[in-house]
């Protein structure tokens, strides 16, 4: 059993997907995002959207660093990490603009104070803020914040995300096909619209991240931060404490500030790129929960993916890799590993796409292909320096 699972968290949400196996699958099946008929306004050239999602467990390392360094600027990114979790899956189906956004925050009022929520609400509406200088205007309109003590031993950032869209301007997957390339997008470096080196861990595997990483002072420091019940052999097993100091890119990083980059959004970039050339776009993924195998779950036939062209792992997974000692093939299924998102298209639109990247200092490159499944099943191989990496579904 993978360290992942033995912390009770599953990479491919198997239990979930069980569980909502009977509920309707929306207009498209193998869209990003669940898409339903306009049952807002009743016309049948426009589509309803409602997604959901949050930080999941990097607002425990907010956590951490706010009580180690008394920093509660980091409570900003756990802001942005939510929405952010929201909006990059909406772009994977074409919507780029005009969204309405609700936040649900749960917290522990005995171990987070007025001063964190203040940060979690106001650096909402300054991530919106920023993206509306993009283009990208999002609405915030209000939500829940509930004192549950007995339920959230911490803090929970979450938030639901609603749209009104044109169905002709919908990405659904169903195009992706033999001879297609893909075009993946850095998650790592510094954006046009960032403020700092972003490490491009995102928002998803924080529970290994955390854990793997940081030493077991913070186990006997504060309890408060994992689950009880838990073997001591799989809690804070690392060497690193949130202030230890690396050198990244020439820069000097703590460890906590790598950790906790804010999930970088690719709505800028992905603004553009659906104006200028949505006609060459058959599919586009958020490697999000399941890291570079996201894209199996959404292919509308069996295919074998090929990505051998991959972009080399930012330093943060290499911390990850050595603390923990994980294989390649664990790291690729719980990690983005360099590229977050990922779009289907030509060889020739590919080049624009990457260059439209550029303008906004994202690098961006052809990482694979897509050719005709073997035995109708299809598979996915990742190639590497790590050797060759097979997952089939």
């Amino acid at each position: 059993m993978s360290l992942y699972a033995k912390r009770g968290v599953s990479a491919q949400k198997e239990e979930v997907h069980a569980a909502i196996q009977q509920l309707d699958q929306g207009l498209y099946p193998r869209a990003f995002c669940k898409i339903y008929p306009d049952y807002l306004c009743g016309d049948a050239d426009w589509v309803n959207i409602m997604h959901a999602d949050g930080a999941g467990t990097k607002s425990i390392l907010a956590y951490l660093y706010w009580k180690e360094t008394g920093d509660a600027s980091v409570w900003k990114g756990i802001a942005q990490d939510a929405v952010a979790m929201n909006l990059d899956d909406l772009l994977c189906i074409g919507i780029t603009d005009n969204l309405l956004f609700s936040s649900t925050i749960d917290r522990n009022k005995g171990v987070i104070t007025g001063e964190v929520l203040e940060a979690v609400i106001n650096g909402t509406q300054a991530f919106f803020d920023t993206l509306k200088s993009f283009g990208v205007h999002i609405h915030y309109l209000g939500g829940e914040t509930a004192d549950v003590g007995d339920v959230v031993r911490t803090i929970a950032v979450n938030g639901t995300m609603t749209a009104r869209w044109p169905r002709h301007k919908l990405v659904t997957n169903e195009k992706i096909r033999e001879g297609n390339v893909i075009v993946g997008f850095s998650s790592a470096g510094k954006a046009t619209y960032e403020t700092a080196y972003n490490s491009g861990l995102g928002s998803n595997g924080l529970t290994s991240a955390r854990h793997d990483v940081l030493e077991k002072y913070y186990a006997t420091q504060y309890p408060e931060t994992f689950e009880p019940t838990l073997n001591d052999e799989v809690v804070y097993i690392g060497k690193n404490k949130m202030t230890d100091t690396l050198q990244i890119n020439g820069e000097t990083m703590n460890v906590g500030k790598l950790l906790l980059s804010p999930t970088r959004t690719y709505a800028p970039l992905l603004k553009q790129i659906m104006e200028q050339q949505f006609d060459a776009i058959d599919g586009v993924i958020h490697c999000s929960g399941g890291g570079q195998t996201k894209c199996m779950k959404y292919l509308p036939k069996p295919l074998t993916i090929i990505k051998d062209h991959l972009f080399e792992p930012p330093p943060v997974f290499e911390l990850i890799r050595t603390n923990s000692g994980a294989d390649w093939k664990e790291m690729y299924q719980v990690f983005n590993m360099g590229h977050r998102l990922e779009i289907f298209t030509t060889a020739a639109a590919a080049e624009e796409m990457i260059r439209i990247a550029a303008t906004f200092n994202i690098e961006a490159q052809v990482v694979g292909r897509v050719e005709a499944a073997d035995n109708g099943q299809s598979t996915l191989l990742l190639k590497g320096d790590f050797g060759t990496l097979e997952y089939k579904y």
